[in-house]
């Protein structure tokens, strides 16, 4: 078999009959021996008997979800190629021809724009269009290296080989940028085309929710770039830290006009603490994420797996030492002044930096080595 057009369904009664004609005469028109499949996602409503009345193959998915659907719809068919569409005939499956073109001349997936192609007047609502999916699209461009213009276009067509590769896993929405990513990371071969979007025609409002669907989008791929948005802002908020610490070892930092007394060495104290801890929250996802095929190692993670148990208790251990002194000898200080007031909190502040810094190095060395990443 050669082609699978593949329609999610959610109680689609009213539309469903029309997208399955449009994508039945398709078939026909290209002459590709194929199939319209309609994954049903729990529908109630008579969408299924009406779709099977029209000699669409129906493929029941019991977990809800947008990604839900298409996964066992994608995975259930049978074609070579696999095009996919809403079926709230938003989407025209009449208009699939340089799907198959493209897909033909061994692209990996053929993804439509509505941005760069035709948009019936209020088919897409103004922050979608405007807002929404441009940044979206940007941030997956510029992280994962795909230059697409509409990262939430649903009309998409994949090699069957290629998606087989992607290992998709996402259940609701987000399993239209999961696509996108893991293509990235993958160097597949992404072919982009104009198409139309029209207003879909149910008479009930969408399944999509704009805030909450752009906040799952938006989740998922900051988790797939753990450097940009824990270790990078990490480590400049620990360097910027400590060096607001270092410059006042010997007392108030002035430059200029500026004065760097007690409140600014407690705050660069509070930097380099915020910083070592997302730090070790973005080591734990990059050290988790080797558990899957898409895992992509770099430098940052060389220099991790240096850390052992036996390392961090050394370095970890000498770090503390020192703040553990400097604290001493401010407690020696105020037992010779008969434990009165004494006026030394910069090395009461220092210390509590080397102490907190030392921890935070044994604590992470012991945690990678729970989680069986010792180098």
């Amino acid at each position: 078999m050669e082609l699978s057009i593949v329609i999610p369904c959610l109680n689609e009664k009213d539309t469903i009959g029309l997208v399955v004609q449009k994508a039945m005469t398709s078939l026909q028109k290209l002459g590709l021996q194929g199939e319209v499949l309609v994954s049903d996602n729990g529908s109630n409503d008579g969408s299924v008997q009406i779709a099977n009345n029209l000699g669409a193959r129906v493929v029941p998915c019991s977990r809800k979800g947008y990604g839900n659907a298409l996964k066992s719809g994608l995975s259930s068919a049978a074609g070579k190629y696999l095009i996919m569409g809403d079926a709230d005939d938003s989407y025209n499956f009449a208009e699939i021809d340089d799907f198959i073109k493209y897909l033909q001349k061994d692209n990996d997936i053929v993804i439509g724009t509505r941005l760069r192609g035709k948009i019936e007047k209020g088919a897409m609502p103004f922050l979608h269009r405007y807002l929404g999916t441009p940044v979206l699209t940007f941030i997956i461009n510029m992280l994962f290296g795909t230059k697409i213009s509409d990262c939430n276009c649903g009309m998409r067509g994949v090699r069957k080989d290629a998606f087989e590769k992607l290992n998709l896993e996402s259940s609701g929405m987000e399993f239209a940028s999961e696509m996108i990513i893991k293509a990235g990371i993958l160097k597949l071969k992404i072919k982009e085309i104009p198409i139309s979007f029209y207003r879909d025609k149910r008479n009930r409002s969408p399944h999509l929710n704009t805030w909450r669907d752009g906040w799952r989008h938006l989740k998922f791929i900051l988790l797939y770039a753990p450097n940009l948005i824990f270790m990078w802002p990490a480590f400049i908020f620990f360097v910027l830290g400590s060096l607001l610490m270092m410059l006042q070892i010997n007392g108030p930092f002035i430059l200029g006009p500026i004065y760097m007394g007690l409140h600014v060495m407690i705050l660069g104290l509070s930097l380099s603490v915020f910083g070592a801890y997302i730090f070790q929250m973005g080591a734990v996802i990059k050290l988790f994420s080797r558990q899957s095929p898409f895992y992509r190692d770099d430098i940052l993670m060389k220099w991790l797996d240096r850390i052992t148990v036996e390392k961090g208790l050394i370095f970890g251990g000498m770090i503390m030492a020192v703040g553990l002194a400097l604290d001493l000898g401010v407690v020696m200080k105020w037992a010779e002044n008969g434990f009165h007031n004494i006026f030394v909190p910069q090395a009461v502040v220092l210390g509590l930096y080397f102490i907190l810094t030392g921890m935070s190095l044994v604590f992470f060395s012991f945690l990678k080595t729970i989680m069986g990443k010792e180098g």
